[in-house]
Parts: structure tokens; sequence; C-alpha cells
């Protein structure tokens, strides 16, 4: 659990409690944003695995959080399937930015993945969550995968965004199909939630530097979302920085460039 509020100019911690596998490191920044890496120190998630983090953002405050490196979901055994749970809290006048790199998805993993983020009137949350169809430059292909990801967002307690995405079976034989995939090896999805003015300010600029393979649009006053594919990890990554960066207003943290 992760608690942050604001302290004159800057964004400081209130609280923090880490158990198990999941850590956390505050690398020094001249910047008034509090920014924290996520480390998942077991290396990976498999079946039978269960994470929780839950963040929040005080009044006024500005936390940005990213991960250390790629989270893994390796093969899980029959039956057995990982969970990660994840929440955040945005009160009054606050901003949260949630920005893990990619997760790579390993053949025969099972993952059901869920975030919730509950967000005040006035509050600014972007989000992206990238995902890999396993290391093409290994030559690996996802024959059999199960994933269930769930994406809830709440303003005043009014749902304003709902996503859910299931994977299961032939990842990459579903992925070769034109209407689905047209051969592509990697998605990824970004929200942002603000004033209504901000996203539609953005959203010409954002379209202007998407690639043929993704797009974005306004899904309601001050939701602005974007879903992308590409060949790799590696093109997903050159086509999201620029358009992530323009979203969030400044550079991204050092764990996202290529």
């Amino acid at each position: 659990m992760l608690a942050c509020k604001r302290r004159g100019a800057a964004t400081v911690l209130a609280g923090l409690r880490t158990s198990g596998c999941l850590k956390l490191l505050f690398p020094r920044m001249s910047e008034p944003a509090q920014t924290a890496v996520l480390l998942n120190t077991a290396g990976g998630i498999t079946g039978g695995d269960s994470l929780r983090f839950e963040a929040e953002a005080g009044s006024k405050a500005h936390l940005r959080l990213t991960t250390q490196a790629a989270e893994r979901v390796y093969k899980a055994q029959p039956g057995e399937v990982g969970t990660v749970e994840a929440r955040l809290t945005l009160t009054a006048g606050s901003r949260l930015d949630w920005l893990p790199q990619e997760t790579i998805l390993y053949d025969k993993g099972a993952l059901h993945r869920s975030l919730r983020a509950d967000l005040a009137a006035d509050a600014r949350l972007l989000l992206v969550e990238p995902l890999i169809f396993g290391r093409a430059a290994m030559g690996e292909r996802v024959h059999q995968i199960s994933l269930h990801d769930q994406l809830r967002i709440y303003r005043d307690d009014a749902l304003v965004f709902a996503d859910t995405l299931r994977l299961h079976g032939d990842l990459h034989a579903q992925m070769q199909r034109k209407a689905i995939g047209d051969g592509a090896g990697a998605m990824a999805s970004a929200l942002l939630v603000s004033d209504a003015g901000e996203c539609e300010t953005l959203l010409p600029r954002l379209r202007a530097l998407l690639p043929d393979t993704a797009g974005a649009s306004i899904l309601r006053p001050g939701v602005l979302f974007l879903r992308a594919l590409a060949p790799d990890s590696f093109l997903l990554r050159r086509d999201l920085i620029p358009a992530l960066t323009l979203m969030n207003g400044a550079d991204l943290p050092r764990t996202w460039m290529i």
C-alpha cells in the first residue's frame, strides 16, 4: 500500500507498507511529482500467485507509478491461475500516472488481472497497459493462453469507463486473423481521464502521431481512449512513447526509454 500527499510544491510519501515479493523503489527526481518504481522480486507471475497493490494520491498530489522491467506471465500448471489486483484512489485535485512497462505472455500462461481506479471530480488519471504475445526475437509463439483483464474507472462513484479483455486458446492463430490482429505480436491500451477541454485539445494531435494500426477516440466528455497493435514489442514502444509523452504532458520515466 502506497499513499502520497502534497507538501508545499512537492509530493511526498504519506504511507508505505509492503510484503511478499512486491517492492517499491523511489528514485531521486528533481521534479514536484513523486515517482515510484514497482518491482516484483519473484521475477514473474505463474499459476497460484496472488498479488495486490493499492495506491492513493492525496489532495493536489502527483504520483507517478512505473515498473522496473517488463512483467512476465509464465506457464501455469493445469487448473492454476495467477491473479493480480490493483486499486488506485485519486482524491481532490490529484493526479496519478499509471505507466507500467510491458506484460509478456508466455505459452500456457494463465492470469486474471483487474485494475480499479476511483477518482474525485477534478482528479486526472493517465494509464497504459501494454501486452506482448511471446518474445518474437526468441521465436516464441503463444499457442495456449488464458488471460482475463478487467479495467474499471469510477468518477465521483459513477462508472465512466469499463473494458474487459479475454484472450483464450491459441493466441498466435487468433492474432493472424485479419479482423482481429492481422499478424500483430503486441498491443496496448491507454486511457486519459481529465477535463473535457484537455481531451478535446489532445485528440487531433494524438491521432496525428499514431500509425494505421492504432486509433484514439473520446468515449465521453473527459475520457480519451487509445488502442494500438504492432508486430512486436520494439515497434509498439516506438509508437507508444510519443503518444504517451503527449498525453502525459512531460517526458516518461527513464524506464520507458528505448
